[in-house]
């Protein structure tokens, strides 16, 4: 017998373990773990208070609702919503998906919509079906983590659009166009999370939403609209989704995963017809079919269950801990800045700029604390003296205890940086100094 291979010799590049790493497609080379998902490994013990990941507090859905639902689909149709079903999903639960997306003010007919396996199905089908290597894709700087990786698995030349405290930039937006275009490169669609921004918390308002519409209309190009958060409003309702606006130049991304639970893994897509029709079949040619069992739970869940009254269930708990969030940050660390999210699951912090969140990540985890460094959410390595926070899912105590352990890493980082450095030395700010100092917020 040949013995068998346990490297492979890659001319140039030493030895691999991966035997096959010659083989791979070249697209392959933008798949990476990301540094949200990296974290979870650590940020999952149980003495760590991790304010990085954006899980849904789903111990507030009562598991009755779930569970009765799930009875009633077994005892009245169980065989159906356990066999194959259609690559555009249950017409009973498009229609539903429809009064969703009414409180939105969207307006569409149920056959516009594709069901996909959560919204992140969606998003990579898309880019799918657009991307060519090289392609243009626009994306707030800073944008969602993965969608940035989906977008360079295809090998997407990814170039960030900036935003404020308003939202995405439209004279950015323009220039930006303007630069892409001079250069002889190809733009295929602008990607935006408009509404309590992953990461930022920031809401594009009302009138950006209508001007950057125009821009993208007026050059051809497609907006795709990422919409996970819209109904997690604290304080009064956000403007309409974009797509309420504009028909043909939008496709609009939802999903069930942050007002119902994750785990179903049920999303969907609105799009104008033509791209509803190849929607249809890169779905069909990927998963065949979304999960019919799922489906139809859901679907059972929104006939049966008050399901906008849940929605304001989940509301009230997001709200507390968001200002629980907002709270610590200006008792702990009032010096630094800070969003302020209308709704959501993030607060977005700006650090010192000679601080780097990334480095300084083992140092809080060292401390029993986690967040994601900025630098997640940029396609070209900005962001360092960013971080992301999420107070979605631990408790209003364990939020504050979280920013205390957080503010003693900043301060020691601090500390140390002014020891070493030849620069002003900055200000450590105490505990038990900040109530007289109030934040400076973004937004």
């Amino acid at each position: 017998m040949g013995q068998r291979m346990t490297t492979a010799h890659i001319p140039g590049s030493g030895n691999n373990l991966d035997q096959w790493y010659g083989h791979y497609a070249a697209r392959t080379a933008g798949l990476a773990a990301s540094e949200v998902r990296a974290l979870f490994a650590v940020a999952s013990r149980p003495e760590v208070v991790s304010l990085a990941g954006g899980m849904p507090f789903v111990s507030a859905l009562p598991k009755e609702l779930i569970s009765g639902a799930i009875e009633r689909v077994m005892a009245t149709r169980g065989a159906v919503a356990l066999q194959y079903g259609s690559g555009q999903g249950m017409p009973a639960l498009r229609e539903q998906i429809l009064e969703v997306m009414a409180l939105e003010g969207i307006r569409a007919g149920v056959d516009d919509l594709v069901v996909t396996t959560g919204s992140q199905h969606a998003l990579e089908l898309v880019t799918k079906l657009f991307i060519n290597p090289g392609d243009v894709v626009l994306a707030e700087g800073p944008s969602y983590v993965t969608a940035i990786t989906v977008f360079k698995s295809f090998q997407a030349d990814i170039k960030h659009v900036a935003m404020d405290e308003f939202g995405l930039i439209p004279e950015a937006l323009r220039e930006s166009i303007t630069q892409i275009k001079a250069a002889g490169k190809t733009i295929k669609f602008l990607y935006t999370v408009p509404t309590f921004s992953n990461p930022t918390g920031i809401t594009l308002t009302w009138e950006r939403r209508l001007e950057v519409l125009e821009i993208c209309r007026s050059n051809g190009i497609l907006v795709l609209e990422d919409n996970p958060y819209g109904l997690l409003y604290f304080e009064g309702q956000p403007p309409h989704a974009m797509r309420s606006v504009e028909e043909d130049g939008v496709v609009y991304l939802g999903t069930f995963s942050k007002t119902l639970a994750p785990g179903f893994r049920v999303g969907w897509a609105l799009a104008p017809h033509a791209i509803r029709e190849k929607l249809i079949l890169a779905n069909e040619a990927a998963v065949l079919s979304p999960s019919s069992f799922t489906q139809h739970v859901i679907s059972e869940y929104l006939d049966s269950a008050d399901w906008k009254g849940q929605i304001e269930t989940f509301r009230g708990v997001y709200r507390e801990r968001r200002d629980a969030m907002l709270a610590a940050l200006g008792d702990y660390l009032p010096d630094l800045s800070w969003t302020t999210p209308a709704g959501g699951f993030y607060v977005w912090v700006t650090l010192p700029d000679n601080i780097d969140a990334k480095s300084m990540l083992p140092r809080a985890v060292k401390e029993l604390v986690a967040y994601t460094p900025g630098t997640a959410f940029y396609a070209d390595g900005s962001g360092r003296n960013k971080l992301r926070l999420a107070f979605c899912y631990p408790t209003p105590d364990f939020i504050r205890e979280g920013i205390r352990r957080l503010s003693t890493v900043i301060n020691g980082e601090r500390e140390l940086l002014n020891t070493f450095s030849q620069t002003t030395a900055l200000p450590v700010m105490r505990p038990e100094t900040s109530m007289s100092n109030p934040p400076a917020n973004l937004g």
